[in-house]
């Protein structure tokens, strides 16, 4: 545990200054522009840290405890801070805020109350990147396995996180005293930063911010909280060794070090693969039986986790299909582990008509209840887990991708296994999107993003209209009679969509039965005739172009999703 304490720190401080911080950053520059007091940042601090730790630890539960969907958080936080922006303001409300928080100095003139509940709700909004350390906080906290060591290691990161925050609140408390003459000015400007910062929290506009400009500390984090000593203890953390992956009796799976060959292979050691659990069922398999990985034992085996409307793994598929074919015969398996992303990805048979419609030959279960994805710590569709001829995890590749790379190392097991006569490399060309593209975007309720039309009312069928102006690059809207749910929106009369999208590939997940017509910038493009649940081509031309894509629904037909190419 003593060599992690200085890894947590040493990860906050990292996390300090990465693009994660860049929403909170305005609001800790105003508060400690506008303190009263020197101690005032240590009071902003304080609250962060306070509250940061406190709903890593125990946020779901608090939450529940009090009634509050956990994913109404940033808005609880951003509503705080724009309170507080009032209070800078307007001083007589700053003095009546302070009153129940003047036992942390003895000044009875000070600001520290209203530093600490600006700190506690930026405690609130801060979602910070998550490296190996948080991550490790966070299974613990979700497998319930809260110890003292947990506990020290989340109060650490927060506070590496909160040393580079309290220099920046201290420095622009230093500059502003300068200009002491112009305090009250300085206050209200202050306030007003906090509260547009506030309305963009509430918003979510902040993600973009985060997630469009690059991960700069990526490397160094890497070099810091990957390292060997760093992972070996955080799985000991998580309750597993370091060759435990999953739950996996590891007595009974056969150890890497029983041939030397293998152990000589240049790939890395992430563990002992963790069992098939929970499958609600078996394709492609003698009977529909369930497989094991003690029954694969002597191959090498693909574990690839994926989902038939992914667009992403659906560009998987033919490299897949291709290693199959070719290093089938060599002692190579590949188990495909459907897991669902929509509600219509759980029924047998869709996935069932998926299977034989992508002409996938492997084993396939369907993780319904995402137990063998939990198992695997997954966080990704696609994700490929490529475990050796002795049960443990050698390669993992997470999206798309590296196709190459994945080969190689199939060969290279196949080889250490003693077989000589290996076909040549698999030619497949690479499709997966190289260019800056329109994201994945949701259309229901739960992860909507980047909307840009009438307000949406998610308890009723409702009607609604394209906005006068034109769409932003990313944004969409609904326009006619929708009926808006958590992971869909259903069409009714009238319906139709708006997307300004930047790609050479654009696709919607749909279901139901009917038509949805389709055209790009007034230009008609056909119609899709929707018979079942599954991803659907709009539109597919040869470079990336920016365009403006309108769709009409037929009454019925459900959209699920946009992935883009």
């Amino acid at each position: 545990m003593a060599i992690l304490i200085p890894i947590a720190f040493a990860a906050g401080l990292i996390t300090a200054f990465s693009p994660c911080v860049l929403p909170v950053l305005p609001i800790i520059l105003a508060g400690g522009g506008a303190a009263e007091t020197r101690r005032r940042p240590y009071a902003i601090v304080a609250g962060l840290v306070v509250t940061f730790t406190a709903f890593v630890l125990a946020g779901s539960w608090l939450w529940g405890l009090i009634g509050v969907s956990a994913k109404d958080q940033l808005k609880i936080g951003a509503v705080m801070l724009l309170v507080l922006a009032f209070v800078l303001i307007v001083p007589k409300v700053g003095e009546w805020l302070e009153r129940p928080f003047l036992f942390l100095t003895r000044r009875p003139a000070g600001d520290l109350g209203g530093g600490f509940l600006l700190g506690a709700s930026l405690g609130l909004v801060f979602v910070p990147c998550s490296g190996p350390v948080l991550a490790a906080v966070v299974a613990n906290v979700g497998s319930h396995r809260v110890g003292a060591d947990t506990v020290v290691l989340a109060l650490v990161y927060a506070l590496g996180v909160a040393v580079p925050l309290l220099l920046v609140a201290h420095g622009s408390r230093r500059v502003t005293l300068a200009f002491r003459q112009h305090a009250r000015g300085i206050r209200i400007g202050a306030g007003v930063v906090i509260a547009v910062m506030a309305v963009v929290l509430y918003q979510n506009w902040a993600q973009s911010l985060q997630t469009n400009i690059p991960g700069y500390v990526g490397s160094l984090q890497g070099r810091i909280e990957g390292s060997n000593a760093a992972t070996s203890r955080l799985a000991r953390l998580q309750g597993r060794s370091r060759v435990e992956l999953g739950s996996t009796d590891a007595a009974k799976a056969p150890q890497l070090a029983t041939s030397s060959a293998l152990a000589k292979v240049p790939l890395g050691d992430y563990g002992t693969a963790p069992n098939f659990q929970g499958i609600a069922h078996w394709l492609n398999t003698p009977g529909d039986k369930p497989l094991s990985i003690s029954d694969l034992h002597g191959k090498v085996v693909l574990v690839d986790f994926w989902t038939y409307s992914c667009i992403n793994c659906l560009r998987t598929l033919p490299h897949l299909e291709e290693w199959e074919k070719e290093y089938g015969p060599k002692g190579f398996e590949i188990v495909g582990v459907h897991t669902p992303e929509f509600a219509f990805e759980h029924d047998y048979g869709n996935v069932n008509a998926a299977v034989r419609r992508l002409h996938v030959d492997y084993p396939v279960a369907m993780d319904n209840d995402y137990d063998t994805w939990n198992a695997y710590l997954n966080q990704y569709w696609p994700a490929e887990y490529l475990i050796d001829q002795t049960g443990q995890v050698r390669h993992i590749q997470f999206g798309e991708g590296d196709y190459g790379g994945t080969e190689r190392d199939i060969r290279l097991l196949l080889a250490a296994g003693g077989e000589s006569s290996l076909p040549t490399p698999v030619s497949i060309a690479n499709r997966t999107p190289t260019g800056l593209i329109t994201p994945e975007s949701y259309l229901g309720t739960e992860r909507i993003e980047r909307y840009a039309g009438s307000p949406i009312d998610s308890s009723a069928a409702a009607t609604y209209h394209f906005p006068k102006q034109p769409l932003p690059q990313d944004d969409f809207a609904y326009a006619g009679r929708w009926s808006v749910q958590g992971q869909r929106i259903v069409a009714g009369d009238g319906a139709k969509l708006r997307f300004h999208f930047h790609a050479a590939n654009v696709y919607l997940v749909l279901g139901g039965k009917g038509f949805v017509t389709v055209k790009v910038d007034g230009q008609s493009k056909g119609a899709i005739h929707v018979t079942r649940d599954r991803l659907y081509t709009l539109v597919s031309t040869p470079e990336i172009e920016d365009g403006i894509l309108d769709l009409a629904f037929t009454p019925g037909v459900q959209a699920y999703a946009f992935t883009f190419g």
